[in-house]
């Protein structure tokens, strides 16, 4: 639009030009010439008043559209300047926020650290009490010991009612593991194993699995150093036709090779089940552990059947932890691998326990679904496993927890072993210093630390064979250092 006036205004004053040089040529009667110099002179001053005047008019309107400008810059300006003043703010609030959660954080962590020393030194205090009163109690101990032990040998036949015997068994249970005199456990397992033959025995675990005498006990694992319950191992026994106690270790090898041990751990199977969703109708934390034995394992038969079963019940899986040896682990063929491979796609994790030496894989369990090692504190605190294994059992619970895996110690039965324990890192704890394995009840509620003491008291107390609770004094002596350790927390008295 521009070029087009721009080419009509310069027609025009080529127009006005020549107008005006022929009038002065015509008119005037001036010549050719001097008319044609007047016309170019008129047309150039037309031309230098035309772009003049062009030019004042493009500096207004730049004028203007700097002015316009720079009022936008200012906006701008003022705009950038109002965005910074409030990001200085946001920075400084987090910042505020930051030191005081420093604060806050540095806080709690001395306090942690101020109740775990607290706590190591309780455990300590709590150690030395309990070896001065092992060592006050040892010489007295020696002797009334002695006296109660024919007395359960003549009173056992008297026991034929089942609640009376699980009260009975309730306070002889720890008879079963510790290398005590038990004569109401360990001399039924001897005689039998001494008296009958292999067929008999048999016999005996053929009979005892068909009359349903399979009982459960139930060991708590807990929490260190808090020592709450988190779960719960089952340990299986057997009754002969006398209700004399069969330990698992002396009938499992029998079982397996009487073919008798797959119908064995379906049945701990079923009632571990049954136990765990009465337990997580309390407690949805708990878990329990269930033993499966390597012969199970590789058969397809029994552990079809037992798959089958674990699936239907695949809801429970990740509180149902599946409990196998580390010589099982070591030694699993295809049919193995195949049959673990297929527990794990149910969701079930596994446990390793009868741990003999500290090497281990860990990716490798991680893989194929272990999630806890159960290791003997022993075998943990002993010097002689840093040179022998290829990592310190001071750095093992570390190295096993990167993949994922737990590391549990079993078989504590003194608090200096916990001491010793918490410096490497133990979460989990095991043993009959926390408490040792509790039959169920009758009606197989439950298994909990303080509800059966009350019912073997009183069953106990309603019959004769009161020599039976002579053996319970080790549940008693650790009471006593939980009583004590409670009292250490309070303060003094």
């Amino acid at each position: 639009m521009i070029r087009i006036s721009t080419i009509f205004i310069a027609i025009c004053m080529v127009l006005v030009a020549a107008s005006l040089g022929l009038v002065l040529y015509s008119v005037a009667g001036i010549s050719g010439t001097e008319s044609a110099i007047v016309a170019l002179t008129a047309l150039t001053f037309m031309i230098l008043y035309n772009a003049v005047s062009l030019r004042l008019r493009d500096r207004s309107d730049v004028g203007g559209q700097i002015a316009d400008l720079s009022r936008g810059t200012a906006d701008l300006a003022r705009q950038v300047a109002e965005f910074g003043r409030r990001l200085a703010a946001v920075e400084g609030r987090v910042v505020s926020a930051n030191s005081a959660s420093a604060d806050r954080l540095q806080a709690v962590v001395g306090e942690i650290n101020e109740l775990g020393n607290l706590v190591k030194q309780l455990a300590a205090s709590v150690a030395s009490h309990e070896d001065m009163l092992a060592t006050a109690a040892g010489a007295p101990s020696s002797g009334p010991t002695a006296e109660p032990e024919p007395e359960p040998r003549a009173t056992a036949p008297a026991l034929p009612a089942g609640t009376v015997w699980r009260a009975a068994a309730l306070t002889t249970a720890p008879q079963v593991f510790s290398a005590a005199p038990a004569p109401a456990v360990s001399t039924p397992a001897e005689a039998i194993e001494a008296s009958r033959s292999q067929g008999q025995f048999l016999t005996t675990i053929k009979n005892a699995i068909e009359a349903n005498r399979l009982d459960l006990y139930l060991q708590p694992m807990v929490t260190l150093p808090q020592r709450k319950v988190r779960y719960y191992e089952a340990v299986t026994r057997l009754r002969d036709e006398r209700d004399q106690i069969i330990a698992a270790d002396d009938f499992i090898g029998a079982a397996e090779a009487g073919g008798l041990i797959g119908r064995i751990d379906h049945m701990v199977m079923l009632r571990c089940v049954q136990v765990l969703r009465r337990l997580m109708v309390r407690n949805k934390d708990v878990g329990v552990f269930c033993n499966v034995s390597a012969a199970t394992l590789g058969n397809a038969v029994n552990f079809t059947q037992c798959l089958d079963f674990l699936e239907a019940n695949r809801a429970l899986a990740p509180s149902f932890v599946l409990e196998f040896k580390q010589s099982t682990f070591r030694n699993l063929g295809p049919t193995e691998s195949e049959h673990l491979a297929a527990l794990s796609q149910c969701g079930y994790r596994f446990s390793i326990d009868n741990v003999s030496d500290l090497r281990f894989e860990p990716r490798e369990l991680a893989d194929r679904g272990v999630r806890f090692i159960k290791v003997p504190a022993a075998l943990l605190l002993d010097p002689r496993q840093s040179s022998t294994s290829d990592i310190h059992p001071s750095d093992l619970s570390d190295l096993l927890g990167r993949y994922g895996i737990d590391l549990i110690a079993e078989k504590i039965e003194g608090e200096r072993a916990v001491v010793d324990l918490l410096d490497y890192d133990v979460r989990f704890g095991q043993g009959f210093l926390f408490a040792p394995p509790r039959p169920l009840r009758p009606e197989g509620a439950s298994a909990t630390a303080g509800a059966p003491p009350p019912k073997p008291q009183e069953a106990n107390g309603a019959n004769t064979p009161l020599p039976q609770n002579s053996p319970t004094i080790d549940p008693p002596q650790r009471v006593t250092g939980n009583a004590a350790l409670a009292r250490r927390v309070v303060g003094p008295s």
